[in-house]
């Protein structure tokens, strides 16, 4: 902690303040400035001063607060000892890397063979980056999601701005993220960056050059390429990844007589070749577009060279979301207002689908209930005409398999969901069991979130998939990709093998508040899509007249 009043905590701030936006993070190359010839034009005559009193007395302290304060993967690659501090702030200096996807890039593109780094260093970096990749806490993709939202939507509103979106594994939509960065064509950086850092006392800068920002957003960190229109589309291609794909994309390059990296498409006498758009640089190297979700690596480059790649489903195919709570169950908002954000969203129809009487939620829908949320949803089918607003559920399914809602009152809902929940201390035979039971029922239309794992604290379920995708398709019972935070359930593999099975699925919210109904309708498509799903195996991009029938012919089979 900095002892001393609030004058000379300000100026140790400014000095700090110094000492990251240059990167510096080592003793020596603090010295330097401390020669009148070597210190920078802009430099405050008071800061200089102050580094060199901490320097001769408590140096420590500032390199250890700035040390603290370098990005999380640049810290943990000091802490690693794979380098010195020395090295580390050359490294940071000369080639802005602030992620372990930098120094991929870097080391992909031989920069760390700069001799102005240092003998070495190139490998060191290399036979450490697996482990300070490992080591890298991941965040949840919701919260991922929710930290950039903000972000994308003030780059959107600056001028200048062509476009901007996130990168990594954000923008393949994995269910937990590792660096979190955003890409944007701009012609106005400084600007762009102003509009990044602009949030009152929510941000804090990082790192900062001509066409970079690393910051600090409500503790997580977001780092912000900006590079101009002719690069752009590469390097976020490029900073999409996942690295199997990129470096089949690169192998291809190689073959077209150019070069691929996180600068930009070259051509072999090094001249950028530009590209409006990622689908320009897959064209330029013999390829269709290949959706973010789908750059895994392994599969989707036999299916791009087939003419094999699925039309993925999307939000404009969306008809409605089948699957949120209200203040009848553990819901935050009224019935009303959930209808209303669904009609804003422009839906064609809507379910209420409240947890029963056996569900471990705060609230629960009672049987005596029941009546009563029909008839206030009735009365708001009269305010909102425009939209059609089915009565559901969410019933538990009990540890023998039967529904905790008797026949007599599920048969009066429109759209019935069943849940696994709870375990009940039960092996996975005895589970699947349990779904097997709840699938023959004639009123059951679909089961929500399958494995019922919750991301990233607990795994899914252990079973059988294979077999429930098919009971799922011999019993016309439709599976649910759940796009609550917590569950992305079924997840993009689990989804695939659910398609092939011949299962229908469906894309959910599974929302509890109506301000997320949207966010987690994209989480939920995320997952599809990583899935393969194409609008035709899922249920709700198709007409109410089709989701009716659906369920009425399973109720048929009574």
């Amino acid at each position: 902690m900095i002892r001393g009043d609030a004058s000379e905590q300000a100026r140790f701030a400014r000095a700090s303040a110094f000492v990251q936006a240059r990167g510096l993070a080592a003793e020596s190359s603090l010295a330097a400035l401390f020669d009148a010839s070597l210190a920078p034009a802009d430099a405050d005559a008071d800061v200089i001063k102050l580094l060199r009193q901490m320097h001769e007395s408590a140096g420590w302290v500032l390199l250890e607060s700035t040390i603290a304060d370098l990005p999380a993967d640049l810290r943990w690659l000091y802490e690693s000892d794979a380098i010195t501090l020395d090295q580390l702030a050359e490294l940071h200096r000369r080639l802005g890397v602030t992620t372990a996807a930098d120094l991929a890039a870097a080391i992909d593109e031989g920069r760390l063979s700069d001799p102005g780094l240092g003998e070495g260093i190139a490998a060191a970096v290399a036979n450490v980056l697996p482990t300070l990749r490992a080591a890298t806490p991941r965040i949840p993709l919701g919260k991922a999601t929710a930290t950039i939202e903000p972000i994308l939507a003030r780059l959107a509103a600056q001028p200048g701005v062509s476009w901007a979106f996130p990168a990594g594994s954000l923008r393949r939509g994995e269910e937990t993220v590792g660096d979190i960065e955003i890409v944007a064509s701009v012609e106005n950086p400084a600007a762009a960056i102003g509009a990044v850092l602009e949030e009152p006392g929510g941000v804090r800068s990082l790192h900062r050059s001509a066409r970079r920002v690393h910051a600090l957003v409500d503790r997580v960190q977001v780092g912000v390429v900006l590079p101009d229109a002719e690069r752009a589309a590469a390097t976020l291609l490029y900073r999409t990844g996942s690295p199997r794909h990129v470096a089949e994309l690169r192998r291809r390059a190689h073959i077209e007589g150019l070069t691929l990296s996180s600068m930009g498409l070259f051509a072999a006498d090094g001249t950028l070749v530009a590209a409006s758009s990622e689908a320009a640089v897959y064209d330029r190297l013999g390829l269709p577009f290949i959706p973010p979700e789908l750059r895994g690596g392994d599969r989707e480059f036999a299916a791009a060279d087939e003419g094999a790649l699925p039309r993925l489903v999307s939000q404009g195919d969306i008809h409605g979301d089948l699957h949120m709570h209200s203040t009848w169950s553990d819901g935050r908002d009224s019935i009303e207002a959930m209808v209303h954000a669904c009609a804003n969203l422009g839906y064609e129809y809507m379910a209420i689908t409240d947890h029963s009487p056996s569900s471990s939620a705060a609230r629960n829908l009672t049987i005596e209930g029941v009546q009563k949320q029909a008839e206030e949803i009735e009365q708001i089918r009269e305010r909102y005409p425009q939209i059609a607003i089915m009565h559901g559920c969410e019933t538990d399914i009990l540890p023998d398999g039967r529904l905790d809602f008797p026949d007599r009152i599920l048969e009066r809902f429109d759209i019935v969901l069943a849940s696994l929940h709870e375990r009940a201390g039960q092996a996975p035979e005895q589970l699947l069991r349990r779904y097997a039971e709840a699938m023959r029922h004639p009123l059951v239309a679909a089961l929500t979130h399958p494995t019922n794992r919750l991301v990233p604290h607990r795994a899914g379920y252990d079973l059988d998939y294979e077999r429930l995708f098919e009971l799922a398709a011999a019993t016309h019972t439709a599976l649910e990709v759940d796009g609550a935070p917590a569950h992305l359930d079924l997840d993009g593999a689990l989804t695939r093998k659910a398609i092939a099975a011949g299962a229908t699925v469906i894309v959910d919210s599974d929302c509890h508040r109506a301000d997320f109904l949207g966010r987690q309708m994209q989480l939920g498509l995320l997952m599809a899509r990583r899935g393969w799903a194409e609008p035709r195996h899922v249920l709700n991009t198709r007409p109410l007249a089709d989701v009716r029938a659906f369920i009425a012919a399973k109720r048929a089979r009574r």
